[in-house]
């Protein structure tokens, strides 16, 4: 794995009006994440199961010298919505040189997704498999799963999203760098970031 992070490291240092970004999605559904009981004790907790499978996907950006970040909700992650990203990205980060740390997922490997960073100028990097402690993005998901999103007993996906939005918007950068594990000094491009 010490070789394959160094390959992705490689040229980030000492460029000139560049951003580096991580992108991610978390999906959303009506089943919330259980972290605690709701039952008081010696009672079985009651967990509603629902048929309904609907979804809403959360995908965000995080710039990981600055903290800023763009954030999305989707009714599904599909090329078109990450072509969407790519767009935002450019718009945001107009004038930049943009490197993207992404995972493999298919709308983000897609021949016409590929063709679009290409055409925007923006440089993509892909995550290892497998590896989400890599992604900073995944980090902090982690962190608004746990405060935001939990033990929601039948949750309204649109509501949900917004509320997980306006959590991460509400942060700090320096908060929202802290949450993703890119401050510590373990992080695995800290010395990118020195």
């Amino acid at each position: 794995m010490a070789s394959g992070k160094r390959g992705l490291k490689n040229g980030l240092k000492q460029r000139r009006r560049t951003v580096i970004l991580f992108v991610d999605s978390i999906v959303l559904n009506e089943i919330p994440p259980l972290r605690a009981a709701w039952a008081p004790i010696g009672e079985q907790a009651q967990v509603p199961i629902i048929a309904a499978h609907n979804i809403r996907v959360l995908t965000g950006v995080l710039n990981i010298q600055s903290g800023d970040c763009l954030l999305q909700i989707s009714a599904r992650y599909r090329q078109a919505d990450a072509q969407l990203i790519l767009r935002a990205i450019r718009t945001h980060w107009r004038g930049w040189q943009i490197i993207l740390f992404l995972d493999k997922h298919p709308a983000q490997r897609a021949r016409a997704t590929r063709r679009l960073a290409r055409q925007l100028h923006i440089q993509l990097r892909w995550l290892p498999t497998a590896c989400p402690e890599l992604n900073v993005m995944d980090q902090l998901w982690r962190h608004v799963t746990d405060d935001v999103l939990a033990n929601e007993p039948t949750p309204d996906l649109e509501t949900t999203a917004k509320r997980a939005v306006q959590h991460i918007l509400a942060m700090s950068p320096q908060d929202r760098r802290r949450q993703a594990s890119i401050l510590s000094d373990t992080f695995w491009l800290a010395d990118v970031l020195h």
